[in-house]
């Protein structure tokens, strides 16, 4: 009856949507139209949150909540810097772009809130815990080795264990303080060729592992990508954890892959997934799950609808993105959780408080590029279309200074003032790799400038415009277009940044008086 009644609901859903009814009822894939990968989800209650993968961006995991699995907010980071190492600093000439905390893994257990991840480049795994998952605070645990995509699990005798690796899937058993690998059990292989259930035309192995137990049996979820072909999701089902486990193709459309299972408090199942949707990043998915035989069914007849029956879609402003004025009141936080920073800050060379109402970015170093620069402060871009304007006095720049706003990405984009023989010019930089050009500079006889970046994500037109202006008002379009890639070095989506790097001499400042983003 229940299967009858699921059926009947989804039909009736989409019968619906393909007469009059209003989309606006509906929830549309993407769920979030910005870069939110490797998602985690768990429901508390009546409260879902989600963690997500930042990489080389700190604070990093970014926690979101929501109240209907659709409109997400920001709430907490689990950390404020992963570590303090020469790649993760951006100094003595190494970075850690593409790398840093992977895939994370978020949990509930005995009141208390789980976050873990893992970095190749420490060559550890991490394991977060607080009581209080929006306000913190978070107590930080980490040890070696770096466990690849492990999901979390604890089971109902109270053991934990992580779940990791690629093809080869493991098991391995944590001590009871989660402090590291428990000495006297050795860890065991799970499935031997996990990618086995997507064909043998073998591409990427399968990985991302994501375990749950559902009505008793062992739900392992896996991404594996067959050669030719697109990111499929892998279902794997046990009676005991330890297997032996029996597995399925459980969705190969669209290349929307990689996530696992979330029920809502009247028990509707969706899958959580993300799709690769060009420069713009990883874009999260809902897929509506039904129940046949002990096994979850992804998607209407197999396929990813572009509207699931839950709550329709908000703005993304506030809740992940948000404009900022700069103004602070002493019991605000010095930044909204919106602001991220490429690679660890250096926390005594940027203030919103030196001056009332403006971001001040100083230089402590001499660099060549944007993507050296440290204290670029980014928010992510998100589709079909965005653009962001910024405000700058650039009288505190010193000879040889570049500040501006950017497009960031390994091909990067920005528009803004370089300090050249004593004269200020306004430029656009375009890269494309190793190949970077730049306008000609117009020359700049104010303090103040003002600077756009609009972005067109529509179909993966990819593309971005960068424009100044004098006024505020009148806009002059300046450079080429920047035609943006999604690079695995980077393996992220663009970020508008705002930033300041000095060639010269270290001192200068510039001071932003706001940054504005279209809803």
């Amino acid at each position: 009856m229940n299967k009858i009644f699921i059926n009947l609901f989804w039909g009736l859903a989409f019968f619906l949507l393909g007469t009059s009814a209003p989309l606006a009822q509906m929830a549309h894939n993407p769920i979030i139209y910005a870069d939110v990968p490797d998602i985690s989800i768990i429901r508390v209650a009546n409260t879902y949150y989600m963690s997500s993968t930042t990489m080389h961006m700190s604070p990093g995991v970014p926690i979101m909540r929501s109240t209907d699995l659709v409109n997400w907010k920001l709430v907490s980071y689990a950390y404020d810097i992963l570590d303090d190492t020469d790649d993760l600093n951006l100094t003595n000439g190494k970075n850690s772009y593409g790398k840093g905390s992977w895939a994370s893994s978020l949990r509930y257990h005995n009141g208390i809130y789980y976050v873990s991840t893992f970095a190749g480049n420490t060559g550890k795994t991490y394991i977060y815990t607080t009581r209080n998952i929006e306000k913190g605070p978070w107590k930080a645990l980490s040890f070696k080795p770096s466990l690849h995509d492990h999901s979390l699990f604890f089971d109902d005798d109270g053991k934990a264990y992580m779940v990791y690796g690629s093809g080869r899937i493991m098991l391995a058993q944590l001590k009871d303080d989660l402090s590291g690998l428990k000495p006297d059990i050795k860890p065991q292989v799970l499935i031997e060729n996990a990618s086995q259930a997507a064909g043998s035309n073998l591409g990427l192995p399968a990985e991302g592992s994501q375990m749950f137990k559902i009505h008793g049996k062992y739900y392992l979820f896996n991404i594996s990508w067959p050669r030719g072909g697109m990111r499929s999701v892998l279902v794997h089902r046990a009676d005991n954890i330890t297997g032996p486990y029996e597995g399925r193709l459980a969705l190969q459309d669209k290349g929307v892959a990689q996530g696992g299972l979330i029920n809502t408090p009247d028990d509707q199942w969706f899958a959580y997934l993300f799709r690769d949707f060009g420069s713009v990043g990883r874009v999260p998915y809902l897929v509506p799950v039904q129940w046949e035989d002990g096994w979850p069914v992804l998607g209407i007849n197999h396929q990813v609808p572009d509207s699931v029956a839950l709550p329709a879609n908000k703005s993304l402003m506030l809740g992940i993105i948000s404009s900022d004025e700069f103004n602070r009141s002493p019991a605000e936080r010095d930044l909204p959780l919106v602001w991220q920073w490429n690679h660890n800050p250096v926390n005594q060379l940027w203030s919103v408080r030196q001056r009332k109402g403006y971001l001040r970015l100083t230089t402590g170093r001499l660099d060549t590029t944007l993507l050296a620069a440290r204290n670029t402060l980014t928010q992510r871009t998100f589709g079909p279309e965005c653009s962001a304007v910024t405000g700058i006095d650039v009288s505190g720049l010193k000879e040889g200074d570049r500040a501006g706003l950017a497009l960031l990405q390994q091909k990067f984009g920005w528009v803004g003032v370089k300090v050249e023989n004593g004269t200020k010019l306004i430029v656009m930089v375009n890269a494309q790799g190793a190949l970077q050009t730049e306008s000609a500079g117009i020359p700049l006889t104010q303090n103040r400038v003002y600077l756009k970046a609009t972005c067109n994500f529509k179909e993966r037109t990819d593309k971005a415009y960068f424009y100044y202006s004098l006024d505020g008002y009148s806009w002059i379009a300046i450079g080429g277009i920047l035609q943006m890639a999604y690079t695995i070095p980077h393996f992220m989506g663009y970020r508008f940044g705002l930033f300041n790097y000095a060639t010269k001499t270290a001192g200068g400042y510039a001071d932003f008086d706001y940054f504005r983003l279209n809803d």
